[in-house]
């Protein structure tokens, strides 16, 4: 009934698309007999509505693989380079919550790891609408960030690097195989400055999962037992994530094009200082307005990726 309802709903915004074109090329042709400014105002509008829609639609046509409509669960991590790294996780997580407002995703931050002095250390991040993990797949990998250092008192410019990752929030019917036995669970009290993003309280989670070194927090919910609960899903699309890169890179090797994944192999550089760009190094993408794109102006970034992908 999901996959119905889904089909139907985008069948329908065809039919719509397909509606407004024709009405627009009624108007071009009213245009060709009349030269009336109201009547261009409107055209120009609509063209450039129906423009962006096209490409919204086109975008969706390049969604098709496993799990592109789920929801997606995010993480970020601060790399080397101390108080820096971990205030350019923060802009990070800054970035990709006002992405999901301006995109109309539902975000929830699971966990918080922050630092006394400036930033975090860490953060999860539920992304909860349809196609979330299929747009925010097209952000993993690294994040490096250039600039004058607000906490270098000599003013020098520093380079700061941090890890995103995605992974979708598997169906029920989706089987994971994890052992208890496999996990080490604690409890501890939510602490830090993380306020503006979670609930502090005395049951927050962390489950390790010994064979493979993996570790997820949630304290965001009101009780153990669902912080446990949202920390075991997690812990399950971290895990098909980390069997589906495994077989990439396995792949990869095979046909001699397996890439080290590094601090040196960064997907997008965040220039501040000596000019302001912001240059995707897997599509060539560029934007000069690097505040807009720290306030969540990256849907450009994520489409050329994917249209790259589908392509190559």
């Amino acid at each position: 009934m999901k996959e119905m309802s889904s089909i139907a709903g985008r069948v329908s915004e065809w039919e719509q698309v397909c509606r407004e074109f024709d009405e627009i090329e009624t108007l071009e042709a009213l245009l060709r007999e009349d030269d009336d400014a109201e009547l261009q105002k409107e055209f120009d509008s609509r063209s450039r509505q129906l423009r962006w829609t096209l490409d919204r639609q086109q975008l969706l046509i390049l969604l098709s693989e496993e799990y592109d409509q789920s929801d997606a669960i995010l993480t970020i991590h601060a790399g080397s380079g101390g108080l820096d790294s971990q205030d350019w996780a923060e802009m990070l997580l800054r970035m990709y919550l006002r992405w999901a407002e301006r995109d109309k995703f539902k975000a929830n931050v699971l966990e918080v790891s922050s630092d006394a002095e400036a930033g975090i250390k860490s953060a999860t991040v539920m992304i909860e609408g349809d196609y979330a993990y299929g747009y925010l797949k097209a952000e993993k990998g690294v994040h490096r960030l250039v600039r004058i250092s607000p906490f270098d008192a000599a003013r020098r410019r520093h380079t700061s690097f941090a890890s995103v990752g995605a992974s979708p929030e598997l169906p029920d019917n989706v089987e994971i195989d994890v052992r208890p036995e496999d996990l080490r669970v604690d409890t501890f009290r939510a602490s830090g400055a993380g306020g503006q993003y979670v609930n502090r309280t005395d049951s927050a989670v962390r489950i390790t999962h010994l064979p493979t070194g993996i570790v997820v927090s949630c304290q965001n919910e009101r009780s153990q037992h669902m912080n446990r609960q949202v920390a075991m899903n997690v812990l399950k699309s971290r895990l098909y994530e980390r069997v589906v890169q495994e077989r990439n890179d396995e792949l990869a090797a095979v046909v001699g094009d397996k890439k080290e994944s590094t601090w040196g192999s960064q997907i997008r550089s965040y220039v501040l200082h000596p000019y302001t760009l912001v240059k995707d190094h897997r599509t060539g993408t560029e934007k000069g307005n690097v505040q807009a794109v720290l306030d969540g102006d990256i849907d450009d970034f994520i489409m050329n990726y994917l249209r790259t992908r589908k392509n190559g």
